[in-house]
């Protein structure tokens, strides 16, 4: 393949991947380090495209990469995990849930902000994570546990 080949199947790979690559990353290490190490990530996937275009699961070995990069202490911890502010009005939301979402693991925050904050299936974070669906389900079913109970919710709907 040629260079400009080499450039342009980057360029549609990257129109694929950033976005949930970001999502997954902000998720796990909250936004300002989740940029960061997505924009590490991407150049790591440029620097070696002749491998990482071969791979079978380019976006999930990226996410390695970023979790890889976030953990080395490349970057600082992020502050604890907050909801967004709605400008100029009353949140949306509960109170409680950004302390309740902060009490969770890593794993347990990133699996239920993917999942329930940003629309992903149970198989696109299981493929990200490079996990089974029953790990990551796993994750989802304790932390939704933990936050009903720490706010208080009875689980009879």
């Amino acid at each position: 393949m040629t260079v400009s080949g080499d450039a342009a199947s980057f360029t549609s790979f990257v129109e694929v991947v950033a976005r949930p690559l970001r999502q997954a990353l902000i998720a796990a290490y909250g936004p300002e380090v989740g940029k960061e190490v997505t924009a590490e990530a991407l150049a790591y996937a440029w620097e070696h495209w002749a491998r990482v275009s071969a791979m079978q699961n380019p976006a999930g070995y990226l996410y390695r990469v970023g979790q890889s990069k976030a953990r080395r202490g490349f970057f600082r911890k992020p502050p604890p995990f907050e909801l967004p502010q709605v400008p100029g009005g009353s949140n949306w939301f509960e109170p409680g849930l950004s302390g309740a979402i902060a009490s969770l693991s890593d794993r347990q925050r990133a699996a239920v902000v993917l999942v329930h904050g940003y629309g992903w299936t149970v198989t696109e974070v299981a493929e990200m994570w490079g996990v089974t669906f029953s790990t990551v389900q796993a994750h989802i079913d304790r932390a939704m546990a933990r936050l009903r109970k720490k706010l208080g919710v009875d689980d009879a709907y």
